[in-house]
């Protein structure tokens, strides 16, 4: 997935069973089939995508590091 136009406060990434990829401000939480942001923070819808195999396995850090 390319993330070329993700907000700069975003700083969590994260996919939902139905494959759409959200950008958070602060960590979400796991749900039923995917993620929410508890109140805390802004949330964006960043892209929809193939459903992905293992949802829960998608969280991550924005920006990534790259090594």
């Amino acid at each position: 997935m390319n993330f070329d136009k993700v907000p700069e406060w975003v700083r969590w990434l994260a996919q939902d069973a139905d494959g759409a990829w959200w950008g958070y401000e602060a960590e979400p939480n796991r749900q039923d089939y995917g993620w929410y942001e508890n109140e805390v923070g802004r949330i964006v819808r960043l892209a929809q995508a193939a459903p992905p195999d293992d949802w829960e396995a998608t969280l991550r850090q924005w920006p990534l590091k790259r090594g």
